[in-house]
């Protein structure tokens, strides 16, 4: 029930079991506002950048808030947790893998491959650039990836607060990144979301909504980065 990848079993750190402990009492709790939560976040922004008959992908689905509320035409979730399969709804495809060994994903296959808050959990840059190249190859041509994380240059020491937390990482950082891999960079944003839902107060989801609709208040309360990139033609 975590965003397991490759993060736990390979570098002598926690393991799988220990990590669904962790994630069971960080997230638990507050599951069905968190779905509630992410709903509103694809309807009042995402949606627009995923066409309904089109194949996504959500990497690191851990609960599976985001796929699961997703309409789309084909749904894919990948983790290395085999808890995840419980949580996913139906008409989602759970692809159970180590996201940095070759994905058992055609080529081309895929229109938009969407991560939140994952690539921080994995255990090393070349772990990372693995992952990021797999994505590059799965995308179909003009497919989007679309990845959100806390940026460490407005978090700061709080980035540290999370035990699973490993690699530190800013939009700057991964846009080199998914350049060097040879995507085209299509937005990328310093700040968007706040850093975390976890041990914060819950707001209502109008709240969420008017935020997500007025980029001057991203300025002021986002510590998250969103990086849109394109595999080119």
């Amino acid at each position: 029930m975590s965003k397991l990848d490759s993060a736990a079993a390979k570098d002598g750190g926690t393991g799988p079991g220990e990590l669904e402990q962790l994630y069971a009492r960080r997230f638990g709790r507050d599951a069905d506002y968190r779905n509630r939560v992410w709903r509103t976040i694809i309807a009042a922004y995402f949606s627009r950048f995923i066409g309904p008959n089109q194949t996504v992908l959500d990497l690191g689905c851990g609960y599976g808030q985001f796929i699961n509320n997703l309409r789309c035409g084909k749904k894919l979730a990948m983790d290395l947790n085999p808890q995840a399969r419980q949580l996913l709804a139906p008409d989602v495809t759970f692809i159970e893998q180590d996201c940095m060994e070759p994905w058992g994903i055609a080529d081309s296959s895929v229109d938009v491959i969407f991560t939140s808050n994952f690539f921080e959990h994995l255990p090393s840059k070349s772990a990372l650039f693995a992952t990021v190249t797999q994505a590059h190859r799965c995308l179909r041509p003009g497919g989007k990836l679309i990845a959100m994380g806390p940026n460490i240059r407005f978090t700061g020491g709080a980035y540290w607060d999370f035990w699973d937390h490993r690699l530190a990482l800013t939009e700057a950082s991964l846009q080199e990144l998914c350049e060097a891999v040879g995507f085209n960079i299509r937005l990328a944003l310093a700040k968007f979301l706040p850093y975390s839902m976890v041990r914060e107060k819950q707001y209502p989801m109008a709240l969420i909504a008017a935020y997500l609709k007025m980029p001057i208040f991203w300025r002021i309360f986002g510590k998250q980065f969103l990086l849109i990139a394109e595999r080119g033609e």
